[in-house]
């Protein structure tokens, strides 16, 4: 197969070429394009389009097992395709929750007959399966989950004893979801004293508020210095915790972060007009925050962009604020939405794919993806300038609804290509493929 014509975006550079793929591996990017088509190859006129790896996610819920009413592994995956992602990374909160080892086997086997796109899973931490931790298969698994808040039943891990165990011994890399739940309780309690359940939910970043994050955030820092661990702070949404990653080169980082599109996209205004559609956890908060953790991506401080993609149904993010549900569904929109960011001067174009493709890939020692590069595996999306609107018929989420709907966007994924293989082409996805269980060095 050829891809010919378009424009590439790679490792901080942009210049015209082709891709030649064969098999499932890229065999050569010629700069300046290919002066004769060889015969019998398939030819991807990519004439005015541009050219990316595929983004990896770091961070979706995919609903599977045991909540598919909303979603699930198949639908998710045919989303992440649509939006020119060919990796995703699941988490643990499920139905059971993912904290055996058995459990997450059981889970890669759902992808491997299921998902169009590549796969991997997180295993969750509990406050008593270090020993599932211990025996992680480091090959195949992305990493530890650990709910430092915000979460039900035994994953919410605020054990002190428990906390320590788990930075000290995780033979992989710890992602932390960083809350403090007391905190957060202390808040909900002063205002449903106020106001009993007539809570307006544009107060969701007051009670679940900057020190909440921080406070959970820096504990989290302190423990990965005390142990040395790998950690990956996920969905920072303030301007303080940018301060707590490490600097300097991202491959020689201990501590990392992660930003989702929805912290960079929406401010606090938000709540007015779109209500519990942008209730995540941790809040969507101030602009001065959305500009700084933009800034911070575009310092190099901030490292990955991605989701945390959590449908849920529309009744379930209906009723008063204490029982509607948080999260949102982002997938399939993630790559649109950085790039109107990029249109509009916040970012740069070399810098959306550092964060959503490069980086990911680096900090989670994803073998042969993340780049194109000779030999690497073909995951591969190409875009192009076309505007289009966000529309329930355009929609892929079983869940029937997006926070943009309404919204146009300059760009739109015209192909997405996993393992060299098309498996989606201008609004087709092609039912026959199947992803691969991804692994890490």
């Amino acid at each position: 197969m050829l891809i010919h014509g378009g424009t590439i975006i790679n490792e901080g550079r942009t210049f015209k070429g082709d891709i030649l793929i064969q098999n499932d591996r890229i065999e050569k990017i010629i700069e300046g394009g290919i002066t004769e088509i060889p015969k019998g190859v398939k030819v991807i006129d990519a004439t005015g389009k541009f050219i990316i790896p595929g983004v990896i996610d770091d961070q979706v819920h995919f609903r599977e097992p045991g909540l598919t009413h909303k979603g699930d592994i198949g639908e998710g995956s045919r989303a992440a395709a649509a939006g020119g992602v060919t990796s995703f990374m699941d988490m643990p909160n499920v139905k059971p929750p993912t904290v055996t080892n058995e459990l997450l086997r059981e889970k890669q086997q759902i992808a491997r007959e299921n998902a169009v796109v590549n796969y991997s899973f997180y295993l969750g931490a509990t406050v008593d399966n270090i020993d599932e931790i211990r025996n992680i298969d480091p090959h195949t698994t992305c990493g530890v989950k650990v709910f430092m808040g915000s979460s039900t039943g035994n994953m919410l891990v605020d054990s002190p004893e428990a906390l320590e165990r788990i930075f000290a011994e995780s033979p992989v890399l710890i992602a932390t979801h960083c809350e403090d739940t007391p905190t957060i309780n202390r808040n909900l309690a002063l205002l449903q004293e106020m106001l009993g359940d007539n809570i307006p939910t544009y107060c969701h970043p007051v009670i679940r508020s900057r020190e909440a994050c921080y406070k959970s955030s820096s504990l989290a820092a302190a423990l990965a210095h005390k142990h040395n661990s790998r950690l990956h702070i996920l969905h920072l949404s303030t301007e303080e915790e940018v301060t707590l990653l490490d600097e300097g080169p991202r491959k020689e980082k201990r501590i990392t972060g992660e930003v989702c599109v929805h912290h960079l996209w929406f401010n606090s205004k938000a709540y007015i007009t779109k209500g519990s559609l942008v209730k995540w956890n941790p809040a969507i908060k101030a602009e001065s925050d959305r500009k700084a953790l933009l800034q911070g991506l575009n310092e190099h401080r901030l490292d990955v962009v991605a989701t945390d993609h959590a449908p849920h149904l529309p009744e379930e993010k209906a009723g008063v604020y204490t029982k509607s549900a948080s999260g949102g569904p982002m997938v399939q929109h993630s790559l649109v939405v950085m790039l109107e960011l990029m249109e509009r001067g916040e970012i740069t174009l070399e810098n959306v794919v550092d964060k959503m493709c490069h980086a990911p890939a680096d900090i989670f020692h994803v073998e042969e993806r993340g780049y194109l590069r000779e030999g690497y595996k073909a995951d591969i999306a190409i875009f192009e300038k076309h505007p289009w609107t966000v529309r329930k018929r355009n929609l892929r989420y079983k869940c029937g609804w997006s926070p943009l709907e309404g919204m146009t966007f300059t760009y739109k994924v015209a192909t997405t290509i996993v393992n060299g293989q098309i498996v989606y082409n201008n609004g087709k996805i092609n039912e026959k493929v199947r992803g691969e269980m991804l692994t890490f060095y």
